[in-house]
């Protein structure tokens, strides 16, 4: 079989003019960015607002391996299925970081015959949204450091600031510096970080955003730190919410190009998920679910992570309510749960060991996707499972993978082959997801809004991963007094965890019960609107493996990129 790249440069591509006219935006709507990608015009919305909205459909997945399990090909495989068995159907999508595209997992525009294309474009600098959120963030940054420079007129303790500077790029060395070196005329000296562009809580607040407006008041009360008297200091006392909307102007515009089958894609924003809300925006879904009758979208890595946060931080703050929740599942990631090998992040993947029949660990390991099947339950939504296919697996452990989804109350449970087969592969799932999508739903939250801090986190502790009890340290502890004092208790809770395991530890796979999760420090997103407590060891700078997937990147003879996926 061809490559990704290899497939997304043989692809006949229509101009990005006629993609928009299908999906039902007008000339004036878009902003032409070349042949393939557009800018959708917020007014859009507003000439839709009245229409009805489609049924919006969420891909997720099981804990997964390292390498991904593929959610982003299952939701432009079943897109373009859904559009197969002939229903008017819009994907959207985050915009790729080129931290993991240049790290492990490698992009993500999907794969094999299931891609959002130009991918080249889409992988790397794609319409410049991601650097302008890097801009926005480190204008406050610089704004704030530059304020205490000059006499800190508004009293700010260095000791208290949780605003750093970010950068697009997997990058270790930047997880803890020194900054302001050089004598006087270097600044003010103070321990820092780096954090990954996408951890921004500018992205964040490009996610979750209503509007123009709405992002310049978000992007106000963004809190950089404490005065010295305990009073929060925000991106507004410093003067920096204003030129920080400029800079995000045509960010805030979603993005769109298109699928391999021609049919409409919209991408925007890019929040991780195992550290922000893992979610595109909302401005995106709002927008593609007044044009199509069907809407896929997705949300990072495992449901404990990506999915938990769609629901309760991302649906209640757009009023949004999922028709059905597709959680991806593999073979491979089910022996993984079960103990068949291990695999740590960064090394060569065990294939003879993935490849092995091994029927105990896989049932064993299906322990993991029950565990998710009961979260999204939980929360009262039908659930279809996705059995995605790989060329080893066997027809016997794709049926025990179908089977015990089934047993663990999935609505559904379907073996997909979009990344062979495009949409055609993915027919049968679209069936059955249209089936849950006409189901009777009970779509509700996790928690109240008002609801004490230490009991919103306690509650996804114990009913999301399987927690049976949670330790704060004393930075947590304080934390939690001082944004209750603050009035911040009413806010949603994003949990930054690893997505490797239901735990804080990598290492722990499987379905793990009665561990006591440990909440080191908690940081306020007031702008974004909720607070993210840091699990374990986790960190806001990822870093490269020991051979990074950009060391196969290059240009040939003639030009063309080589060795993206």
């Amino acid at each position: 079989m061809l490559s990704d790249l290899e497939i997304a440069q043989q692809a006949q591509l229509r101009h990005i003019r006629d993609v928009a006219e299908e999906a039902g935006l007008l000339e004036e709507e878009i902003e032409y960015y070349g042949d393939y990608k557009a800018k959708i015009k917020l007014e859009a919305l507003d000439r839709l607002k009245d229409e009805p909205d489609g049924k919006f459909i969420l891909v997720t997945a099981v804990t997964p391996t390292p390498m991904g399990e593929g959610k982003t090909v299952t939701n432009l495989g079943l897109t373009q299925a859904l559009n197969y068995i002939g229903k008017k159907v819009i994907s959207t999508i985050r915009e790729p970081s080129m931290g993991p595209t240049f790290g492990i997992k490698g992009g993500a525009a999907g794969g094999g015959y299931s891609q959002a294309v130009p991918m080249e474009d889409l992988n790397l600098h794609f319409t410049g949204d991601i650097h302008a959120v890097g801009a926005a963030n480190n204008l406050l940054a610089a704004m704030l450091d530059a304020s205490i420079w000059h006499k800190n007129p508004l009293n700010i303790d260095p000791l208290s600031i949780t605003w750093n500077r970010v950068v697009d790029m997997n990058d270790v060395a930047l997880r803890n510096i020194v900054i302001g070196l050089g004598g006087r005329r270097g600044g003010v000296p103070r321990e820092s970080q780096f954090d990954i562009t996408v951890a921004s809580e500018v992205m964040a607040i490009l996610a979750l955003t209503s509007g123009l407006q709405d992002i310049r008041e978000r992007l106000g009360r963004i809190q950089v730190a404490l005065s010295k008297d305990g009073n929060p200091v925000t991106a507004e006392d410093l003067g920096a919410a204003g030129t920080m909307t400029v800079l995000m102007r045509d960010a805030i515009k979603p993005n769109l190009i298109q699928r391999l089958d021609g049919g409409p894609v919209i991408v925007h924003a890019g929040p991780f998920a195992n550290i922000a809300i893992g979610c595109n925006s909302i401005l995106a879904d709002k927008i593609a679910l007044k044009l199509a009758d069907y809407v896929v979208t997705e949300a990072g890595f495992g449901a404990d992570c990506g999915a938990e946060k769609f629901i309760n931080i991302k649906c209640r703050a757009a009023g949004l309510t999922p028709s059905a929740v597709v959680i991806v599942s593999t073979v491979r990631a089910m022996k993984l749960h079960g103990g068949a090998f291990q695999f740590k992040p960064g090394r060569k993947p065990p294939q003879e060991e993935i490849e092995k029949p091994n029927m105990a660990a896989l049932i064993a390991g299906c322990a993991n996707m029950a565990k998710h099947i009961e979260n999204m339950n939980k929360m009262g939504v039908p659930v279809v499972i996705a059995a995605n296919v790989f060329p080893a697996d066997r027809p016997e452990e794709i049926e025990a993978l179908r089977q015990e989804a089934l047993k663990a109350g999935a609505h559904a449970a379907v073996e997909t082959n979009v990344h062979a087969q495009g949409g055609e592969g993915g027919a049968q799932l679209a069936e059955a997801v249209v089936a849950a999508c006409d189901q009777e739903s009970d779509f509700r939250f996790l928690y109240p809004l008002d609801a004490p801090i230490k009991e919103k986190i306690e509650t996804i502790a114990t009913e999301i991963y399987g927690a049976g009890a949670v330790d704060y340290s004393a930075i947590a502890e304080r934390k939690i007094k001082q944004f209750t004092k603050q009035g911040l208790d009413n806010l949603p809770i994003c949990m930054a965890k690893t997505h490797l395991s239901l735990t804080h530890d990598p290492d722990i796979k499987g379905r793990p019960e009665g561990f006591t999760l440990p909440i080191r420090d908690i940081r306020p997103s007031t702008g974004a609107g909720f607070l993210y407590p840091l699990c374990g060891e986790m960190s806001t700078m990822p870093a490269l493996p020991t051979t990074p997937a950009a060391a196969a990147v290059d240009i040939d003879e003639e030009g063309n990129t080589v060795g993206l996926f």
